[in-house]
């Protein structure tokens, strides 16, 4: 890692502060948070340095962020900056819409390219070009409450390493009598499914690309097991990640594959000793993989004000120290946590970020994701055999990617 100096970083802040210093400048965000997190929180500390740009924030919902904002630049409505889930950076970048920061970031005191984890790079990169910056990265894994493994026999310094070991767990853990199910995930249409259900596949030999394999059907009829045999709840198919991790939380899930977004909350919510582990693989000595999630701060290429969204941009990044306590993201750039919160769990999924693959990148994620939801869906409804469901959802992929 290049370490940044203070007298770098402060002769950076003053001359960019110079850009603005004549006049009032009034930038739009869009933002997947809600009042109270890092965007907003973040834009008022930014204005409080800068109080000649003036920052608006506006919370777009999840899965409508792509499609409003298409709609906004076609209607030249659109921000001028905002936040873009990792795989959808293609999408926009490959049609022009982006502004490409390489310029600036070859200029900048703060920003080094070399300090970005190659993943989270990645996202950001198309044909050259940087397209954005991650605010953060964030990975899957397994938590599990301590206290229902003692209750039901099981060692919670030994979790399952594997799918054999977690199908066990899930059985000794369910209580039907009680409500309580084994595990909780989701396999919901929409890219959240698709975004959990990667790994599985990843960890048999396939990828977004190839899906009609083997070990693809093995993965799904893995997860199709857990819901028939009633160890996951029905709920798994409509449920996003969020709401999956409520019932463990509320102590209905004795384990949840999710995120570190549900540490702050999970801080709050859940009674009990609740911990983390890697994700399990198909067997013993398998291929390990994890999921690479959260998004990046782009800029749009129609932007009046590229310079200050640049300084803004910049400013997200040169948080990247805080965002494990503060926000629930890992880091993605080479940065020091000091004192990180519950330090056996971020040890566990900075441990996971050494397997989290990008899903793509390709300018027709959407078109790709969907076809992988489909296959979910029709398998665990009992509408397709796996086998079925997965070359259906190849053919659509081949079409997209040409082949």
């Amino acid at each position: 890692m290049r370490l940044k100096t203070c007298i770098h970083a402060v002769a950076g802040l003053l001359a960019s502060t110079a850009i603005v210093s004549a006049q009032e400048v009034s930038l739009d965000l869009w933002t997947i948070d809600d009042p109270g997190e890092y965007h907003y929180v973040l834009a008022e500390e930014f204005m409080e340095k800068h109080p000649n740009i003036q920052i608006n924030v506006r919370t777009v919902q999840f899965e409508d962020m792509v499609n409003d904002l298409a709609r906004a630049v076609a209607t030249g409505t659109g921000p001028d900056i905002t936040y873009i889930d990792n795989p959808e950076v293609a999408l926009f970048a490959s049609r022009g819409l982006l502004m490409d920061l390489k310029p600036y970031i070859e200029k900048s005191e703060i920003v080094n390219e070399e300090d970005i984890y190659p993943g989270p790079l990645a996202s950001v990169t198309w044909e050259g070009g940087i397209y954005g910056l991650p605010r953060g990265a964030n990975t899957i894994a397994l938590y599990y409450n301590a206290d229902m493994y003692r209750e039901a026999g099981l060692d919670p310094d030994n979790p399952p390493k594997t799918w054999d070991e977690l199908y066990e767990a899930a059985k000794a853990l369910t209580k039907p009598e009680e409500n309580i199910y084994g595990i909780a995930f989701s396999a919901v249409a929409t890219e959240e499914g698709t975004f959990q259900f990667l790994p599985w596949l990843q960890m048999t030999g396939g990828d977004y690309d190839n899906v009609a394999t083997e070990g693809g059907a093995r993965a799904l009829n893995f997860w199709k097991r857990l819901l028939d045999e009633r160890l996951a709840s029905p709920d798994t198919l409509i449920r996003g990640q969020w709401d999956s991790t409520g019932t463990f939380n509320a102590g209905s899930a004795a384990m949840s594959i999710s995120g570190p977004w549900e540490l702050p909350r999970m801080s709050e919510e859940a009674d009990f000793d609740y911990r983390a582990a890697l994700l399990p693989v198909p067997e013993e000595g398998a291929e390990r993989a994890s999921a690479l999630g959260e998004g990046d701060n782009v800029i749009l290429a129609s932007t009046d004000n590229p310079d200050e969204a640049f300084m803004f941009v910049e400013f997200l990044y040169e948080q990247m120290p805080r965002v494990w306590n503060e926000f629930g993201y890992l880091p993605a750039s080479e940065v020091e946590v000091k004192d990180p919160q519950n330090p056996e769990i971020y040890a566990v999924f900075e441990e996971s970020m050494k397997y989290a693959r990008n899903r793509g990148p390709h300018p027709e994620w959407p078109r790709i994701s969907q076809a992988i939801q489909q296959a979910i869906q029709t398998t665990l409804t009992g509408q397709a055999e796996a086998e079925d469901a997965l070359a259906t959802a190849q053919q659509k992929i081949d079409g997209v990617l040409g082949k």
